[in-house]
């Protein structure tokens, strides 16, 4: 769950870096990439909860860059947002960079252990 709370914060965050970095990643208002870091926080943990444990490490990073990349470019369809597609990679760079940071400290912290099915 801690997972998740990180989540809630850095995404968005990573998002709203990215319209101000790239120049192919264009919000008019602030809630926009809010929304769309909102989403993609909920579907990265998701993921995680589903796929990522000790032996899973670069699958789940990667499944997470593919996920980032479609997450932004189809939920960036706000009225006058322009987000190219090669602007959702470079978003999803930074988005995967931060998941890589996370995805260690879960590993590491036993935050990944399933509990044994009875």
């Amino acid at each position: 769950m801690a997972g998740l709370f990180v989540k809630l914060i850095v995404c968005p965050l990573t998002v709203i870096l990215a319209s101000y970095l790239f120049p192919n990643v264009n919000y008019t208002a602030l809630y926009q990439p809010i929304i769309v870091g909102l989403v993609l926080a909920v579907a990265a943990h998701m993921m995680e909860v589903f796929l990522l444990k000790e032996g899973t490490f670069w699958l789940s990073t990667a499944m997470d860059f593919i996920a980032a990349t479609l997450i932004v470019y189809f939920v960036s369809l706000f009225q006058a947002a322009n987000v190219t597609f090669f602007g959702a990679i470079l978003t999803a760079i930074l988005l995967t960079l931060t998941e890589i940071v996370q995805h260690r400290w879960l590993i590491r912290s036993g935050r990944t252990q399933k509990a044994p099915q009875e």
